[in-house]
């Protein structure tokens, strides 16, 4: 069986930068299982794993703009520090959802000076060349309420 579009697929994986930094690991917690098709993953590794057997090792390298995409300076916002309910314990790194006009979108505190704090909507790994190895574990069919919940169900994914 191989990878395509409304498969569950299992991946065992690492994630390094384009120094060699390890940014993400499956190696602690088992093999990921997603859905092959529907955005599970970022579009760049769907890509490299579509038509790919179980047992085949790939190493891609994925450019932003087809992962996390690139950096969006608007998304880079200074606000007053009084906009936050808990500013006393407000530090760099804490993370928020607010409401946008696009929707909910997480911002990441990467700036406080004094009164003013400097909030950033892009994904960490906005703009960021990202370097995959990856080996399939796995492939079988979605079930049907796995499709119509658009996760994996059962060992390795979500439980209901």
């Amino acid at each position: 069986m191989q990878v395509q579009k409304n498969k569950v697929v299992a991946i065992d994986y690492k994630l390094t930068d384009a120094k060699g930094a390890v940014i993400d690991s499956s190696a602690n917690h088992g093999p990921l299982y997603y859905i092959q098709g529907i955005g599970n993953l970022i579009p760049g590794l769907e890509k490299e794993l579509e038509g790919k057997n179980a047992g085949d090792n790939i190493k891609v390298t994925i450019a932003a703009k087809d992962g996390y995409g690139e950096r969006n300076e608007s998304l880079c916002q200074q606000v007053p520090r009084s906009q936050f309910e808990a500013s006393e314990g407000l530090e760099v790194g804490m993370q928020f959802e607010v409401e946008t006009e696009q929707g909910e979108l997480i911002v990441s505190v990467t700036k406080i000076d004094g009164e003013t704090v400097t909030v950033d909507g892009n994904h960490p790994l906005a703009g960021v060349e990202l370097h995959f190895d990856v080996t399939i574990k796995e492939i079988r069919d979605a079930s049907a309420e796995e499709l119509a919940h658009g996760h994996v169900h059962g060992p390795g994914g979500h439980h209901h």
